[in-house]
């Protein structure tokens, strides 16, 4: 069981010695000390942010305490680790003789990413044209890039965008058309609603999808209002 010290954002006094305001409290027996005189005072504060530096120094540490401060919703988080002096040096010596290969891990793990997306992005614009035979290979291959982004929350990474599913695949499609072969974005700048401004190009749109599909040219619709 890790003992508890308390970040106060209060202005409070220790109830033995006095001293104050204090920014790190131990409460014991419902009265708040500070640090000197809960026998904590030689222990130094490090602060959250490095999971391999705080593991290290809180192993090394014989004694550790951690630091907590209640948060808006009623609810404490944790702000970091007071360690002995002699454990952090320690921890700070181990993480920077393993700091070259763990570079070398992350850097392993950002080439294999890339790959990954590199792959991902190829089939997602090949399925682009197996959907959409008529659309330029450039264009095909534009569409999954942006579609298939790492971290974007595009449909491409949407669990459905990664299983190439075809409505999902259709829906990149379209939205690309959308915003690059139509004026919709100058519709929403000119406060035209969204979804006015998408029935408005609708018709447009599906008959460009609608010669990709069959790989002819697209034509102007007749009538009929559709989908944007």
């Amino acid at each position: 069981m890790s003992l508890v010290v308390f970040e106060s954002v209060k202005h409070i006094h220790c109830a033995e010695c006095r001293r104050g305001p204090i920014r790190h409290v131990v409460r014991e027996a419902g009265v708040p000390r500070c640090l000197d005189c809960a026998d904590l005072g030689h222990l130094v504060y490090l602060p959250r942010g490095d999971a391999a530096l705080t593991r290290r120094a809180r192993e090394a540490s014989s004694l550790s305490a951690v630091v907590v401060r209640l948060h808006k919703r009623r609810r404490y988080e944790r702000r970091g680790l007071l360690v002995e002096d002699a454990a952090l040096a320690r921890a700070e010596r181990a993480c920077l003789a393993d700091a070259e290969a763990r570079a070398r891990r992350r850097e392993r793990d950002r080439l294999r990413r890339a790959a990954e997306d590199t792959r991902f992005t190829a089939a997602f614009a090949a399925e682009i044209r197996r959907l959409f035979p008529g659309c330029p290979a450039d264009r095909a291959q534009a569409i999954a890039a942006h579609a298939s982004l790492r971290g974007s929350g595009r449909v491409g990474r949407t669990a459905a965008g990664r299983a190439l599913d075809e409505q999902a695949v259709s829906m990149a499609v379209r939205a690309a058309v959308r915003h690059l072969d139509t004026e919709y974005d100058a519709l929403l700048m000119a406060g035209i609603p969204r979804f006015a401004a998408r029935t408005r190009l609708a018709p447009r749109i599906d008959a460009i999808l609608g010669g990709w599909r069959t790989g002819t040219a697209a034509a102007e619709p007749e009538t009929g209002p559709g989908r944007a």
